[in-house]
């Protein structure tokens, strides 16, 4: 709708938030190349490409069941209740998403007609939803090796179902950060051992070539 409407108007439509944003009243949605104001029929057009609610929801933002999981996770490792099992579990579901998510298309933030530009867009990327899921469990999982472990196979899962070079690089990103986290918090000799051990063949696997999804060699 947005880019027949850029077409159509011969200007560049900005989006100005992304899915799942909050959006204060009164305040812009789009901004148009325009050297004159947009006439009324052109703002309906506008708003009708809009759905706006008062809660986020899953079916439409993804990002917003990521962020419920981490939630959770966050919860279950606070010292307060110091549930490792529940963040394990969370740790699980997420990889279960990005699985999903490491062999899908992501819309591009440009859209073009022809050559020209038409709509500039925010729009979710894998290696966000990558940091938005494992960033702030990782931060709270200092010392804890069975949440590096669970987090290391979770990556190691997902570097098996893409080849895309921007995925595997954020993937890597995350395994180097855990080992960061973990050279810092885990004093016992034995435990250091496993998670060097996991880190060796996460490493090896972000290597390898994935047998899946292979099909997406020239995608991303």
């Amino acid at each position: 709708m947005l880019l027949r409407l850029a077409r159509d108007s011969k200007t560049i439509v900005r989006i100005e938030h992304g899915v799942g944003a909050f959006v204060v009243q009164n305040t812009a949605l789009a901004s148009l190349a325009l050297t004159y104001p947009p006439d009324q029929e052109m703002i309906a057009a506008l708003n009708r490409a809009y759905s706006i609610s008062r809660h986020r929801t899953i079916e439409q933002d993804p990002a917003f069941g990521i962020r419920q999981i981490v939630d959770m996770a966050l919860k279950a490792l606070s010292p307060g209740v110091n549930d490792t099992s529940t963040a394990v579990m969370c740790v699980d579901y997420l990889a279960a998403i990005l699985t999903r998510l490491a062999c899908r298309q992501f819309p591009p933030s440009h859209r073009h007609d022809d050559e020209a530009l038409r709509v500039t867009s925010i729009v979710p990327t894998f290696e966000g939803l990558l940091a938005e899921s494992f960033d702030q469990i990782r931060r709270s999982a200092e010392g804890n090796v069975s949440i590096m472990a669970r987090m290391l196979g979770a990556i190691n899962t997902i570097a098996s179902l893409t080849v895309s070079p921007c995925h595997r690089r954020a993937l890597k990103e995350q395994v180097q950060l855990i080992a960061e986290l973990a050279d810092h918090s885990i004093a016992s000799t034995h435990d250091r051992a496993r998670i060097e051990r996991r880190l060796m063949e996460v490493r090896e696997a972000l290597e390898a070539w994935p047998a899946l999804c292979a099909g997406e060699a020239q995608a991303n």
